[in-house]
């Protein structure tokens, strides 16, 4: 587990592929119990240690993840996620070169539990939920380009699902369309930069990681930036 960031109210991870950062039906160890251990052994807490689960990212995605040490925070963090002021940036890696470097994509999705899957739909159908996310081209090589991208609503599988439907799936993304799978298992989507206002100092937080090793490939010769 690597922490990027810890103070007495929060902290934050780079969460690798595959790992969950809550309990699911897999009974798989979630993040959040990885860092309640890790944080017992760090401070010698005797007793249970708090771990609150602000927000998820998909297990195949890899990136930032925020998780409150305090009651006080999960609140204050809980109500900035739905007020959107967390703002979250990622990096996907996808198949081919859009024909447009930047756009705003926008479309009514819903999503099928039995699937876990998301899937474009009629503004009129049961549970359609409106999804706008806006996105530019930072790399560019022979066969995949980088996309920064910043979403608007937050969707389950939003990014995976619009970026699918342009023709230009996410590296690795077999449930939406890609040619084949990664080695690891995971997706080449980054969770790369998180801003907010810290729930409690009310201080700026700007967090951001490296791209990945495959992303780093592509930077050095076609960036576009």
């Amino acid at each position: 587990m690597e922490v990027v960031y810890e103070d007495n109210h929060i902290i934050i991870v780079n969460k690798a592929p595959g790992e969950i950062v809550q309990g699911d039906k897999t009974g798989d160890t979630p993040l959040s119990e990885i860092i309640k251990e890790w944080l017992k052994k760090k401070y010698n807490k005797p007793g249970n240690v708090f771990c609150g689960v602000v927000h998820r990212i998909d297990r195949p995605v890899s990136g930032l993840v925020i998780f409150a040490k305090t009651s006080k925070a999960l609140a204050r963090l809980n109500d900035m996620l739905r007020n959107n002021q967390i703002h979250k940036t990622y990096w996907a890696l996808v198949e081919g070169h859009p024909q447009q470097s930047e756009a705003t994509l926008e479309c009514f999705m819903k999503s099928d539990g039995r699937m876990n899957k998301s899937f474009p739909c009629k503004p009129s159908d049961k549970d359609a939920k409106k999804a706008v996310l806006k996105y530019n081209t930072v790399a560019r090589g022979d066969r995949y380009s980088i996309l920064e991208v910043n979403l608007i609503t937050g969707r389950k599988h939003q990014i995976r699902m619009q970026l699918s439907q342009t023709g230009h799936p996410i590296k690795g993304d077999l449930k939406y369309g890609a040619r084949r799978s990664n080695p690891d298992g995971g997706i080449s989507l980054l969770a790369k930069r998180i801003e907010f206002i810290h729930p409690v100092s009310k201080e700026p937080i700007s967090i951001e990681i490296d791209p990945t090793p495959e992303m780093q490939k592509l930077l050095p010769d076609c960036p576009l930036r």
